[in-house]
């Protein structure tokens, strides 16, 4: 696809330029001071908060000097993952921007257009001497991705405006008013090591081939979950033969759904034909059953160059897998009163030996505090039953939609004079900033809205190209509507 339309290649211009910056979750320093020397340059005020959120401020063009501000807004980190064969560090190398027909993606890693792209035009907005506006408050929140720590952490005064347009949703067309909350449960196992057998071979069992993606806008999609697999398969060939656990490592980042696991096991190489067997068994009983939506799911054993002095015991193993197997995952309940939306799930995100315990990292989200609060009691419960603590974090709360915003009666206007039709307006699940905005700027009218993106926080991230003048023109004339 050949990129023509000028606007469209200023936001790409711009975005290429933030994909050369790192800017993992918790490590936004970099961007952070790319911003504030961009505004610098463009003679825009601009400041930092103790957090590193930043806001850039755009004067009103001719004619709207006086108008109320707004605020656009959008967040620094990004997600980062990367396919295991990929060489790529996200602390030093730029991410390779790749041009897939009529999407943008990214070579072997996460894209970054969630949130790069709200960044990228915004500022090409800012430069735009066509645009006719209010004055802009052009926010970026850091570690947004890992719990909104930086929305938490915005301080009285840092914006003025009273209308805020977050460009974090993820279909063009679709009004985003409203979001679950959500919080982390950390759990902690001890577990108790025999001395590594002798006379046995060290093999790796892996689980991958996964789609994973984004634990909120994919988790209705079912799709597989690494870890799941992987003790579900252990747990099934430990069953028929005997196998010592040495070490286990899944998933990578909280929101992410994990694409890989793998354990490292002691066995005795005259059962390797029968394990592969077992394996083999199990593996086309899972494949079956996800085939429609994880077709390249794989589980492979192979020889391990790794060296253990130290096993599980055979009771600490059995803990081991029956917490993870006794763990929930995926949809735990749909609303009740929004048709098809998923109103409280549970994501097993990350587990690791480390130490003398076992940590799993597990994300809940919901659109009720109180149902929120009691799946996070299932995982405590659960955790107990195997002789673990579990920790809650403090979490964020739900975006509770008003369905009688004057912003989004706005809206819908604009976007039906622009593009000849509605557009759509839901609930998500996913987490959006805009719930804790609300609340620390009583009063605050809010809409989210995006270009199309697919497969956020996993390699496969893609954004429709062309969708990026569509949400340009609908801000623009919007923003023109708002003297």
């Amino acid at each position: 696809m050949s990129v023509t339309d000028p606007v469209t290649q200023s936001v790409l211009e711009w975005f290429g330029e933030i994909a050369k910056i790192p800017r993992c979750s918790k490590h936004e320093e970099q961007i952070g001071k790319w911003l504030l020397e961009w505004a610098e340059e463009h003679s825009f005020e601009s400041d930092m908060d103790a957090a590193g959120n930043v806001v850039i401020r755009v004067p009103g063009s001719a004619g709207y000097e006086n108008s109320a501000a707004v605020v656009i807004q959008g967040h620094q980190d990004m997600v980062c993952e990367k396919t295991m064969d990929s060489t790529h560090d996200f602390s030093k190398d730029p991410i390779e921007l790749v041009i897939d027909g009529e999407w943008l993606t990214a070579n072997k890693t996460t894209l970054g257009a969630d949130n790069g792209i709200a960044i990228a035009m915004a500022l090409a907005m800012a430069l735009n001497g066509d645009l006719e506006h209010p004055p802009l408050e052009l926010l970026f929140t850091v570690d947004e991705e890992t719990g909104l720590t930086g929305a938490n952490r915005l301080e009285e005064g840092f914006i003025e405006g009273k209308i805020l347009l977050n460009v974090d949703s993820e279909d063009e067309g679709v009004f985003t008013v409203g979001c679950a909350g959500g919080n982390d449960c950390e759990i902690k196992l001890p577990l108790e090591f025999d001395a590594a057998p002798a006379g046995k071979g060290l093999f790796v069992l892996r689980a991958g081939g996964m789609r994973g993606g984004h634990s909120g806008v994919d988790i209705h999609e079912q799709r597989a979950n690494a870890i799941k697999v992987l003790f579900r398969a252990f747990d099934y060939v430990a069953g028929k033969n005997e196998i010592a656990l040495a070490d286990v490592k899944g998933g990578s980042a909280h929101n992410a759904i994990p694409r890989d696991a793998h354990m490292v096991l002691f066995i005795d190489k005259g059962d390797l034909d029968s394990v592969k067997a077992d394996l083999a068994e199990i593996e086309g009983v899972i494949k079956q059953e996800v085939s429609k939506i994880d077709p390249d799911l794989t589980l492979t054993i192979e020889p391990s160059s790794e060296s253990f002095a130290r096993v599980l015991t055979t009771a600490s193993a059995k803990k081991v897998v029956n917490l993870v197997v006794g763990l929930p995952h995926g949809v735990a309940a749909y609303s009740y009163v929004i048709e098809g939306l998923v109103e409280t799930s549970n994501n097993l995100a990350t587990v690791a030996i480390d130490g003398d315990h076992l940590k799993v990292l597990s994300s809940q989200r919901s659109s009720l505090l109180s149902l929120l609060s009691a799946h996070a009691r299932t995982l405590e419960a659960v955790t107990q039953l195997a002789g673990g603590t579990a920790h809650i974090g403090e979490g964020y709360p739900p975006w509770e939609a008003n369905w009688d915003s004057p912003l989004l009666a706005r809206c819908k206007e604009v976007y039906k004079k622009t593009f000849g039709k509605d557009p759509v307006v839901e609930v998500i699940h996913a987490g959006l900033e805009c719930g804790i905005i609300g609340d620390k700027y009583p009063g605050m009218d809010m809409i989210s809205i995006g270009p199309t993106l697919k497969n956020p926080h996993s390699p496969d991230e893609k954004l429709l190209i062309s969708d990026i003048k569509k949400i340009w023109d609908f801000i623009a004339a919007l923003l023109k509507e708002l003297k």
